[in-house]
């Protein structure tokens, strides 16, 4: 027999997440599915790209900044990013990636 999702314990929010947004995830876990509103979420019909496993929901807020570089870095990024798109990304995730191995807490 198929367990209901709200027989289920729900996985504790990220500790790393600030306080409002973790009581938002605990109200949304506790509703049962025929209580969730779903009128503006469209029909998938393309699962291409769907992945198994828990999904991700926390996503960094990006915020904009102005940053000097030295022109060949900026210009290796961009030559390795398909087409010159994403080299952003790619300098975002060598910084966190810098950042992870030097963290201290």
């Amino acid at each position: 027999m198929k367990k209901d999702r709200a027989d289920a314990a729900p996985a504790a929010p990220a500790a790393d997440l600030p306080d409002p947004l973790r009581d938002q995830i605990r109200a949304l876990a506790a509703l049962r599915d025929e209580e969730i509103d779903l009128t503006e979420m469209p029909e998938v019909h393309d699962w291409s790209r769907a992945r198994r496993g828990p999904p991700s929901l926390y996503r960094p807020v990006k915020e904009v900044v102005t940053i000097r570089l030295d022109a060949d870095v900026l210009h290796w990024f961009r030559d390795h990013a398909a087409g010159g798109r994403g080299y952003q990304t790619r300098i975002n995730a060598a910084l966190r990636a810098y950042m992870d191995q030097h963290r201290t807490d």
